[in-house]
């Protein structure tokens, strides 16, 4: 049984009955938690900024919404649910297993590029955004004060999740897992992924393998990117252990095979601008 705590009066937050050992909702009280490992999600559309400098207030409203309308039943129909609207961002919680968090992430593309299609027609620019996943242990819990309570989750690995999201602009990925995420896939050969990097986010001492799901991208550009996977993946590798001459090579045979291949290209011109100044 799952319970919903009314936010703000429009959004709200499930938590099990079980897990807080509550019988029901009335006797979940201020300041109870739970630890539970989850999956997050967070999505977020790019260049938002830009788009509703162009749209009135009632535009801007009108347009989340419809967003909105489209990515919330995604996010159901894989058992997971929406922590938090943040603006154009949407937290989402999966507390079932990896797959349906990644499924999910998948969907939603696919979901987009049709409400892509359905807004050309009228004229509109196509709308983009950017996935991450991670996975992990986080406090699950209530806050707030006597008259205001609200659900809500407390972990680094929230703070994770948020950064692999802002990853994607950097890599121009769309969707970005961990490494803890992908281990934790019933069948990870199933999904069209390679390795996108280490990186170290801030507060860290140890760096996070992140890998890039494809499944969700044009069929013609996720096919140019296994294509060349297995090199990419390898010049990852020499990047990280600084033989910059080997890895520059190889990713400049990437970006033969695909030069629209943002992650490749960013690699080219980090090494080549370790390389100037070695």
């Amino acid at each position: 049984m799952n319970l919903k705590i009314s936010l703000n009066g429009s959004q709200y937050f499930e938590v099990s009955v079980q897990a807080l050992n509550k019988e029901s909702i009335v006797n979940v009280g201020l300041g109870e938690s739970i630890q539970m490992d989850m999956s997050i999600l967070f999505s977020d559309i790019r260049s938002f900024t830009t788009m509703s400098e162009g749209m009135t207030p009632e535009e801007n409203f009108d347009f989340i919404n419809s967003y909105l309308e489209q990515m919330e039943p995604v996010v159901r129909k894989h058992h997971g649910f929406i922590d938090k609207y943040i603006g154009d961002a949407i937290m989402a919680l999966f507390n079932t297993n990896a797959d349906e968090a990644v499924k999910a992430g998948i969907e939603m593309l696919n979901t987009l590029a049709i409400y892509n299609e359905n807004r050309q027609k009228f004229g509109y620019e196509p709308v983009r955004i950017g996935i991450g996943i991670h996975t992990g242990p986080l406090m699950l819990g209530t806050i707030g004060g006597a008259k205001r309570m609200e659900g809500t989750v407390i972990s680094d690995n929230v703070n994770l999740a948020s950064r692999l999201e802002s990853l994607t602009k950097e890599y121009g990925a769309s969707l970005i897992i961990s490494d803890q995420t992908f281990k934790l896939l019933s069948q990870p050969s199933k999904y069209s992924t390679r390795v996108l990097a280490h990186v170290k986010p801030k507060g860290k001492k140890e760096e996070v393998k992140i890998m890039e799901v494809c499944d969700g991208d044009d069929q013609e550009v996720r096919d140019l990117k296994m294509a060349s996977a297995s090199q990419f993946e390898e010049a990852v590798s020499l990047f990280h252990t600084h033989e910059l001459d080997a890895a520059q090579k190889i990713f400049q045979e990437c970006l033969i095979k695909n030069p629209q291949d943002k992650a490749a290209q960013i690699y080219l011109v980090r090494c080549q601008g370790l390389i100037r100044y070695a």
